[in-house]
C-alpha cells in the first residue's frame, strides 16, 4: 500500500507475475450464492494456465467435497482452481477435541461436518459443547432470534465451536447472517468461542501445506471481507487484493486513498484493490 492507498488494478493478470499461488475467497468473489461471476472464473482459469496455483479458501462450514459439489451445481468450471480448503475442514479437529456431547446449531445440510467423527450429538439440555455452522433458517431468522438460546448456553459456560467465522455472506443481491454472527453474540455474553477459519491461522496453515509451503511473499490472498480475508492475509504475512464489489462495497467506495485510510483505521492493509475479480 502506498501513501495514496492500495494500488487499483483492473485485472488480476496485471500483478500475477509476482506470485506463485493465489488463495481466493469464494462467496462474494467467485459467486453470490446464486450464480457464478464469469469474469472471476475466467481470471482464475487464466492464472492457472500461466502457472499460478489457485486454492479456494472459504469459511464455508461444509467439507471441501461438499463445496466442490456446490460450485459445480452453480456452473463453476473445475479447471478454474486446483484445490479447496474450507473452514469446515479445519474445524473438524476442534470438534474432535470437544469435551463431551455437542448440541448443533445450523441447517441439516451442514451435518457432513460430523462424518466419521467420534462425537455424540444431543439436545440442548444434555450438551457439554456447542457446534454452530449457521442459523437453522437463514432465510427467515436473524441473530436476535437466538438471544434466549445463547443466553441459556452462556450461563452454563459451554464452549462454542464456530465452523464459519463470517458474520454475513452475499446471497443474490442481499446479505444473510452466518455462524459468525452467533459466535459474536455468544462471546459478548461471556461464552467461550473457538474458531479455525479465516482470519485465524489454522486454515492458512492447511492451505500453505497444500501448495508445499511456498514463500508467503509469493502468495496473493484475494477476498472481499475485511475482518476475515484481509485480516487473515495480514496476519499470515500475505499480500491482499481487496474485491470492492463484495460485502463492504457500499461503505468503501472506489477511491484508493480513502480505502487505505479506512483500512488503516482498522489496523489493516491491502496491496491492491479491484472493483470485481476479473
Amino acid at each position: 500500500m502506498t501513501e495514496r492507498g492500495p494500488r487499483a488494478i483492473k485485472t488480476l493478470s496485471e500483478i500475477l507475475d509476482g506470485y506463485d499461488a493465489v488463495f481466493c475467497d469464494v462467496w462474494g468473489v467467485i459467486h453470490n450464492g446464486l450464480s457464478v461471476f464469469r469474469d472471476a472464473e475466467r481470471a482464475l482459469r487464466e492464472a492457472r494456465a500461466a502457472g499460478t496455483r489457485v486454492l479456494l479458501i472459504t469459511n464455508s462450514p461444509r467439507r471441501s467435497a461438499g463445496v466442490e459439489t456446490q460450485l459445480a451445481s452453480l456452473g463453476l468450471g473445475r479447471d478454474s482452481y486446483d484445490d479447496i480448503v474450507t473452514s469446515g475442514d479445519v474445524t473438524r479437529e476442534l470438534i474432535r477435541q470437544a469435551p463431551g456431547p455437542v448440541f448443533h446449531i445450523g441447517p441439516r445440510r451442514d451435518d457432513e461436518i460430523y462424518e466419521d467423527l467420534p462425537v455424540q450429538r444431543v439436545d440442548e439440555a444434555d450438551a457439554e459443547a456447542i457446534v454452530v455452522t449457521g442459523l437453522f433458517d437463514d432465510e427467515a431468522e436473524t441473530p436476535e432470534d437466538y438471544a434466549p438460546l445463547l443466553g441459556r448456553l452462556a450461563a452454563r459456560g459451554l464452549p462454542m465451536i464456530c465452523a464459519n467465522p463470517d458474520i454475513v455472506v452475499q446471497r443474490g443481491d442481499r446479505l444473510v447472517f452466518c455462524a459468525g454472527a452467533l459466535a459474536r453474540d455468544y462471546a459478548a455474553l461471556g461464552g467461550p468461542v473457538r474458531l479455525a477459519g479465516k482470519p485465524h491461522r489454522p486454515i492458512y496453515e492447511v492451505a500453505a501445506a497444500r501448495i508445499g509451503g511456498v514463500d508467503g511473499k509469493r502468495v496473493l490472498a484475494i477476498g472481499d471481507g475485511l475482518a476475515t480475508d484481509i485480516k487473515g492475509a495480514n496476519g499470515f504475512g500475505l499480500d491482499a487484493l481487496l474485491v470492492l464489489a463484495g460485502i463492504h462495497g457500499a461503505e468503501l467506495g472506489d477511491d484508493p486513498a480513502a480505502i487505505g485510510r479506512h483500512l488503516e483505521a482498522q489496523g489493516l492493509s491491502a496491496a491492491y484493490v479491484i472493483a470485481a475479480l476479473g
